[in-house]
């Protein structure tokens, strides 16, 4: 009627319309199939898939061209930022009434946190947005031709059919557990957005990533469940013996109606809602339930995986059965724990409890099955809101009761600790005074001095004027990579394993104790204690006896000394500021603490105006302040570091990459350039090195407000 009389009225979606889409057209003709049955004439059957696939394109030409024009109103246009909301008819809710539309800032009031969406141009699905410049679509179809390429032309041995099927199981698992991790990573803690955000890259850039690696993966998993059920599949010698026409005829029904399911899946959804949109962006449209979604809450769940059964029962072989389940299993795992959790968290109420198809089988039920389902369903519902209620109750009992454990168990450890002990702290410290314990920093070493804090006019009026010093203390530094000698003292009786370790202040909360690992920056104090190797690199002298007549801080007892040097691999090759720690006996009790320390990297120009496009004397003094910095970051070895700026680089750089990295880290902090630590290889002497920076320093200099260099251009 509504092709010949245009009524003011809205489509129909309950009753039968609410089980299937087009029932007419759907499950209308299953009559023909039960027939052919009845029949068992495979010549009814292919007379009811012709009349019914007549049918089908009589909707698709006809009938849905016609509902789209005369029930869907069209679409509100999307307003501009600078517009008001009485400017452009339709409100907010109306242009998001689908989920594919995207959401627009349509006033002031907007929060301007949230996220843009995506631009909703160059779509990755689909044929007809194949574009062979994008890396995505390129690599896809790379990987579909090697893929069908080696199924196709290898024979089918148990061999290569082991291959496919181990291939189609690696690609299911990283389709559903590790793209799974992904977007629950993403979902609880934004991992993948804030990974391109580290590296300056922008949303849209995680987004576009994401994006390629999902597509890539989900063509891949399909591709390699249907190369492996090809190499399965045997045609049947004689097609009228068993069931092997109608297998193929099931099969063939069931991939026809995934690959339907699919696209309406795509087309309610849009590119946004495929791709797991609202993972990635705070705007995400509202939940709606339209297309195929007004019949089922998840088509994935049930039809949307029909096609994996179809090629199996058209195969009929366990390996590709067994490999369906899998997928299935695992699509259902996905959809729980991590779509619905997803979904929960984002829409909350907006969900739909039951679906259409649920809905209509439930009233189709007789009355007692009715009320049993509905008694079933309150009992299960009582019984989890009475779990929820006390687990809510029960959880500050819990945590009060465990808070109670904790100051019981504090108190116990300070009325007996003699009974309780940690392995990490020594048990015999009894009779060991850390009186008698001192280290102290060699000041007389090259690249370590004692200096007054600089003044600088970036503190206030009283901050700026010089410290003044009621002792002969001074800070001490240690110029980058510099070697640092230390002298230690200790009793006679001292622990035969006790151990010297370079920490950085703040890394541990205890003056008593050292809680953190010292990483190898440690030296023992005794020869022959210790079974590894480096545990004696760096000692100098040790147990030197020392007479308590010789002592000036009125003591009179005998005492052993030593000194030990701390330098390569047991420096801290960054700034900050560092000390000392003397341990007893292998463990972490502290005995004494060295002054504190800071390591430094003098910056070039900081009170010079250098033009760096001038002549060989610019290049001449970044030479000489490169060179000893270079020759402390080679530790001094001759095999590596180089004696004058036009010696090459030693062989031991390419395979210790160590030597370049402290080298990139010294030239940025030196001179502001941060440079790649293959550039340090490929230059492979101070000379080029100094070349390069003097080069780069040129090309900054337009942008640098400190250079004498030339005038930033128009």
């Amino acid at each position: 009627g509504d092709f010949f009389f245009l009524i003011d009225q809205e489509l129909t979606f309950d009753g039968v319309f609410e089980l299937a889409p087009h029932p007419m057209y759907s499950v209308g003709y299953a009559g023909y199939y039960g027939i052919s049955m009845m029949a068992a004439s495979y010549k009814v059957l292919f007379i009811s898939i012709v009349a019914h696939a007549a049918q089908l394109i009589f909707l698709t030409v006809v009938e849905s061209p016609h509902i789209e024009r005369t029930y869907n109103a069209p679409s509100p246009l999307p307003k501009r930022a600078d517009e008001t909301p009485g400017n452009v008819g339709g409100s907010r809710e109306d242009q998001l009434d689908q989920a594919q539309r995207y959401s627009y800032k349509t006033d002031d009031s907007a929060d301007a946190n949230d996220s843009p969406l995506p631009p909703n141009v160059h779509h990755l699905l689909g044929l007809q947005n194949i574009d062979l410049h994008r890396v995505t679509d390129v690599s896809v179809l790379v990987l579909q031709a090697y893929m069908y390429t080696l199924a196709f032309f290898t024979p089918s041995t148990r061999g290569w059919q082991t291959f496919f099927m181990i291939n189609a199981v690696i690609w299911r698992l990283w389709y559903s557990i590790g793209i799974g991790f992904i977007l629950d990573r993403q979902s609880n803690k934004k991992r993948w957005t804030r990974h391109f955000l580290k590296f300056g890259e922008s949303t849209e850039e995680a987004w576009r990533q994401w994006k390629g690696l999902y597509h890539i993966t989900m063509v891949m998993s399909y591709t390699s469940f249907a190369c492996a059920a090809w190499k399965m599949y045997g045609l049947p010698e004689d097609w009228t013996i068993g069931m092997a026409i109608l297998r193929h005829v099931v099969g063939a029904a069931l991939i026809a109606l995934q690959i339907w399911t699919v696209t309406s899946i795509y087309e309610s959804l849009g590119e946004f809602g495929w791709f797991f949109g609202d993972f990635f962006f705070d705007q995400a449209p509202r939940l709606t339930y339209s297309g195929i979604y007004r019949f089922l809450n998840n088509p994935e769940r049930t039809i949307g995986l029909a096609g994996v059964w179809g090629a199996a029962i058209i195969t009929w072989s366990k390996a590709i059965f067994l490999l369906a389940l899998l997928s299935h299993a695992l699509t259902l795992c996905f959809i729980q724990f991590v779509e619905r959790p997803h979904m929960q968290k984002l829409y909350r109420m907006s969900i739909r409890e039951t679906s259409g198809v649920s809905r209509s089988i439930k009233r189709s039920l007789p009355s007692p099955l009715q009320k049993w389902t509905g008694s079933v369903d309150k009992a299960l519902d009582g019984g989890l809101d009475f779990l929820e209620d006390l687990l809510d109750a029960a959880t500050p009992k819990l945590a009060d009761g465990f808070s109670h454990f904790v100051t019981d168990s504090r108190t116990l450890f300070k009325q007996i600790p003699a009974r309780i002990s940690v392995t990490r702290i020594s048990p015999d410290l009894a009779g060991y005074d850390p009186k008698d314990y001192s280290l102290e920093i060699d000041t007389s070493q090259p690249g370590v001095v004692k200096a007054a804090a600089e003044a600088n006019d970036r503190e206030g009026k009283v901050g700026q004027s010089p410290q003044q010093h009621h002792d002969d203390f001074r800070r001490i530094t240690v110029l980058y990579g510099s070697s640092i000698k230390v002298r230690w003292t200790a009793p006679l009786n001292h622990g035969r394993k006790d151990w010297i370790g370079l920490f950085r202040i703040g890394d541990n909360a205890s003056r008593e104790v050292t809680k953190v690992s010292s990483q190898g920056r440690w030296i023992a104090t005794t020869k022959g204690a210790w079974d590894y190797n480096n545990a004696e690199e760096g000692i100098i002298s040790t147990e030197r006896r020392v007479s308590g007549d010789t002592r000036t801080d009125g003591e009179t007892k005998d005492y052993l000394c030593g000194e030990i040097e701390f330098s390569g691999d047991k420096l801290w090759w960054t700034q900050g500021v560092f000390e000392f720690r003397y341990h007893h006996d292998g463990k972490y009790n502290v005995m004494a603490i060295s002054l504190p320390f800071e390591i430094i990297l003098e910056r070039f120009d900081d009170e010079l105006q250098i033009d760096y496009s001038g002549n060989r004397m610019v290049r001449s003094m970044v030479e000489q302040t490169l060179l000893p910095i270079l020759q402390r970051c080679f530790d001094q070895d001759p095999n590596v570091a180089p004696r004058t700026a036009d010696e090459q680089f030693g062989p031991t750089l390419e395979r210790e990459g160590k030597y370049a990295k402290r080298v990139v880290y010294a030239v940025q902090q030196t001179f502001g350039i941060e440079f790649a630590a293959e550039v340090v290889q490929a230059d492979g002497s101070v000379k080029n090195l100094a070349w390069r920076i003097c080069n780069a320093k040129k090309v900054l200099a337009p942008y640098s407000m400190s250079s004498k260099g030339p005038a930033t251009p128009d």
